[in-house]
């Protein structure tokens, strides 16, 4: 009897390591030609999932991790790109799994784009000539080809037209490296372009002043591609001969769309998940997966916070000592002898920045809420509850109080500074300006609490804004095309 129990015991925890919630977090999606298999990346491998079923198996285990896996056009081959020594290089094996062959040797970065149409030819991008040109390969390797000797300087998105023979492409660093900006508008706003090498014919298919990128191309000719034109989140579009067809109005962005071959689906990433678009019924579904993984039990594991201090604030009595360590928060007497951390409602959001209110019992803090940084207050003894100040889509951030602790500013998202009232913690907008969530300074107070210096961008470059709290009229103080930045106030 004793076996028996033992043996029932381990068949439920192997049916435990195959089951799973929902998983997050799986990347770099791309559908096998027939519309009835996906290769996608999850814990820095290659998984290969029926559609059906959405049973899923882990196709690689290499060193390093596994992304932007492509079937080919015939559906035999899988080419993805793998770090398995510390630069990215491009392999190929047979579709369901078999012997993995590397197909380029450079110490260059090396990713895989995308396949020809005849399944004979692989596309990839490689640093080895400048920061991204397109190179041609053929399936059994041998010497690369640059496709681009020319004006084109950061080839990406290569996708083929089956009957124009056209390469659609990106070719700026905002569709390269900086994706997650979003609603960016300049100069280097991204379009869905085409080069035909042998006619040397360049075309412009897009103008949108924000975001057009990531186009993909099914066998009939039909193009998709991500835009931000229609409420500053990516959403699928179809390419039409003049206007654009808008197909998805998501109000979170998806990323990577990839269509099959036969055209049938459009899968992409979205909200951390994987999704089909049916091109028929013009219906968005989520993927639901089973991932047959092992699965680890939960350690409690303890971490030292000695160096890992990465913001503090002293109460205005000089007495006590508030500070942020991996996330959490901790409040201490002012030589750190007594330590106690604060447990919140929920320990899994982050902790970035805290303040002390002038009552010297109440902290001004910001963590994480619904994916964004707000600001709560909380009594620094850990008792009572926490209280919600912001509930804001955009990251809150940078906050500085008067000399006097009635009022404080602080930067909201990309582009707002904004006042906030300590008495009734009411917050009001202060200034509309290029602040760029990434490369912001903080702002600051003048001494008397009268006047707030800042920066902001003007044509890439910093410059410092003074501005009168009675009349909020901001002014520049520099002009000068470079950048200036981290003012302070005698």
């Amino acid at each position: 009897m004793k076996k028996i129990n033992t043996l029932i015991t381990a068949l439920f925890l192997f049916s435990l390591g195959s089951m799973a919630s929902e998983p997050h977090f799986m990347t770099h999606p791309a559908l096998s030609p027939d519309a009835q298999s996906m290769v996608f990346s999850f814990e820095g491998d290659l998984w290969e999932a029926d559609l059906k079923s959405g049973l899923a198996t882990r196709l690689t285990a290499m060193q390093g991790y596994e992304t932007g896996a492509k079937y080919s056009p015939d559906g035999r081959w899988i080419a993805f790109t793998a770090r398995p020594y510390g630069n990215a290089d491009v392999f190929i094996m047979p579709a369901g799994g078999g012997e993995i062959k590397p197909l380029t040797h450079n110490a260059a970065q090396d990713e895989m784009e995308n396949w020809s149409w005849d399944s004979k030819t692989i596309y990839f991008r490689s640093t080895r000539f400048n920061s991204s040109s397109v190179y041609t390969l053929p399936m059994e390797g041998g010497n690369p080809k640059r496709l681009f000797d020319h004006y084109f300087n950061v080839i990406h998105n290569v996708a083929i037209h089956p009957q124009t023979q056209e390469i659609f492409f990106n070719d700026t660093c905002e569709s390269l490296r900086m994706t997650s900006r979003k609603r960016y508008k300049g100069q280097y706003d991204p379009d869905i372009q085409s080069y035909h090498p042998e006619t040397e014919e360049h075309k412009v298919y897009t103008s949108w002043d924000g975001k057009d990128m990531w186009a993909t191309i099914d066998k009939n000719g039909r193009v998709y591609f991500v835009s931000d034109k229609h409420n500053g989140q990516y959403n699928l579009y179809q390419l039409g001969q003049g206007e654009s067809t808008l197909l998805t109005r998501f109000k979170t962005s998806i990323s990577r769309p990839e269509v099959s071959a036969n055209g049938e689906l459009v899968v992409f990433e979205k909200d951390y998940q994987l999704f089909l678009y049916h091109t028929q019924t013009q219906k968005t579904t989520k993927i639901k997966l089973t991932l047959n993984k092992h699965n680890i039990l939960q350690k409690e594991k303890s971490y030292t916070i000695s160096g890992k201090i990465s913001n503090f604030a002293v109460s205005p009595d000089n007495k006590k000592l508030a500070f942020v360590s991996r996330g959490d928060l901790f409040v201490s007497d002012i030589k750190g002898k007594f330590i106690k951390k604060i447990v919140r409602p929920k320990p899994f959001e982050r902790v970035h920045e805290v303040a002390w209110l002038k009552d010297n019992q109440t902290l001004l803090l910001n963590q994480t809420w619904d994916g964004y940084t707000n600001w709560f207050t909380l009594s620094a003894d850990g008792t009572g509850a926490i209280r919600q100040v912001t509930k804001d889509k955009r990251n809150n951030r940078a906050l500085v109080m008067n000399p006097d602790r009635t009022q404080a500013v602080y930067l909201s998202g990309r582009d707002e500074l904004r006042l906030l009232d300590l008495e009734s913690m009411e917050s009001s907008l202060l200034v509309q300006d290029e602040f760029w969530g990434l490369q912001s300074g903080a702002p600051d107070f003048s001494a008397d609490g009268k006047w707030l210096t800042y920066t902001a961008k003007r044509d890439f470059e910093d410059d410092v804004f003074v501005i009168n709290l009675s009349d909020k009229k901001p002014m520049n103080l520099t002009r000068s095309g470079v950048s200036e930045s981290s003012p302070a106030w005698s």
